[in-house]
């Protein structure tokens, strides 16, 4: 078997650069629509953008298609200054007040129902456009406050940008809108039942998609019977997050090789992990080595891109919290035992249920209904059998479970209620 000794002292000497650029290009995507800081600096450049414009449109008054009354065309310069230096310290003092708030839903819900609960947070579009709206006001506020200017002597006329101060008067109006919006959004986001129901509604969301997008439902092909020609390790510590499929399918038919991802997306790897193995009949370089990792990404943690189970064993975690001596809150777990059957349901007879996915020369751990169900019940049996109510209503959501899957489905669900009428 060849060795990729080589390769992995050139991965491991360029670091996070080396790391697969076609998928490192769709995990960045993922991240930065994920930010907390993405939609706001959007926002604030589309303040600087209109800022601009409106000192345009009040150096040619001419260009609107309407005349305003007189009286909100008479500010004068103190005035407008007064005015929007007002607006700036408002918006800016309530915009630390709001991020102050979200700093302290965030740890409450960390301390409560778990850490890795603050990704959910980060992405809740509501804290990102408030503070978004806000930060753009203020910065367009003070744009518009360096153009006014007091006639003086030495031939410096008054100019007082008109149009400008109204537009800045409207984006207050938006704002205390916005404070009233945000006021009400933030004690929703740390209510457990709207946190579980968040997190269900997006497991069964991942579970569907990934049922669509393997419609053939075909068995995937199995590797050539021999031992690998080459493994390609890692290079780096970290969490494998993104998987690109497509392209790893087009390098295997475009070479005549068969590919198989050893770790599975979620997967904790050192820098000498094997996360592919090759088989390829043909010379096999380094240019070669280069471009199957350009099909996967390495992040700091996991996250529910392609990982499903990301979002159940958060679930789960909730259910170990909710039972614990410290809360003792049996209707959290049942609430969130709920979401897990509910997703299981979907998995098993939303178009046929998951499948392992198809895909020709390339191998890998897809997702299917026994993977996904050993990252529910399962892991939540130790916490669940000491307290009578939960037992009971996990007793009943899988019995209620057991009629509906399908026939192969029936045995895992099966076990797992022995697992917890028995004794042990």
């Amino acid at each position: 078997m060849a060795t990729c000794a080589i390769l992995i002292r050139k991965h491991e000497k360029e670091g996070d650069g080396y790391m697969g650029k076609r998928a490192y290009l769709l995990k960045l995507v993922q991240d930065v629509r994920a930010s907390y800081w993405f939609l706001p600096s959007v926002l604030v450049g589309a303040g600087l953008l209109l800022a601009t414009f409106m000192g345009w449109v009040d150096n040619n008054p001419s260009v609107v298609p309407f005349q305003l009354p007189d009286t909100l065309l008479d500010t004068q310069a103190d005035g407008a200054r007064s005015t929007l230096a007002v607006i700036a310290q408002s918006i800016i003092g309530v915009t630390g007040v709001m991020f102050s708030m979200t700093l302290v839903a965030v740890s409450f819900a960390s301390g409560n129902f778990g850490p890795r609960l603050i990704g959910n947070f980060m992405r809740d579009r509501g804290n990102q456009w408030s503070l978004g709206i806000l930060i753009s006001t203020f910065v367009y506020a003070l744009v518009v406050l360096r153009t006014v200017q007091d006639g003086i002597d030495g031939g410096v006329a008054e100019y007082v940008p008109q149009y400008s101060l109204i537009v800045a008067l409207g984006l207050t109006l938006v704002c205390v809108f916005t404070l009233i919006y945000f006021i009400h959004h933030v004690p929703e986001t740390i209510n457990v039942s709207r946190i579980s129901a968040s997190i269900g509604a997006s497991l069964d969301r991942i579970i569907r998609k990934l049922i669509d997008e393997n419609e053939d439902n075909t068995t995937p092909p199995p590797p050539p019977d021999r031992k690998a020609d080459h493994l390609l390790s890692a290079g780096i510590s970290g969490y494998i997050q993104t998987v690109n499929y497509s392209q790893l399918a087009k390098l295997a038919d475009k070479h005549d090789w068969h590919i198989r991802l050893s770790a599975p997306i979620g997967s904790f790897v050192t820098p000498q992990t094997p996360v592919f193995e090759v088989w390829a009949a043909e010379r096999f370089g380094d240019a070669d080595a280069a471009a199957i990792k350009e099909c996967y990404a390495i992040g700091a943690g996991r996250t529910e891109n392609q990982n499903p189970t990301f979002l159940a064993e958060q679930l789960v975690e909730m259910v170990a919290r909710a039972l614990s001596p410290g809360l003792n809150d049996p209707y959290t777990a049942i609430d969130c035992l709920n979401r897990l059957a509910a997703a299981l349901t979907v998995a098993s007879t939303y178009q046929g249920g998951l499948q392992d996915r198809a895909l020709d020369r390339v191998t890998f751990q897809a997702l299917t209904f026994p993977r996904l169900f050993a990252s529910t019940f399962p892991l939540c049996r130790q916490y669940i059998k000491p307290d009578a109510l939960t037992l009971d209503h996990a007793v009943a959501l899988l019995t209620d479970l057991l009629a509906v899957v399908r026939e192969e489905d029936r045995a895992t669900v099966k076990s797992e209620l022995k697992a917890l009428a028995s004794d042990g």
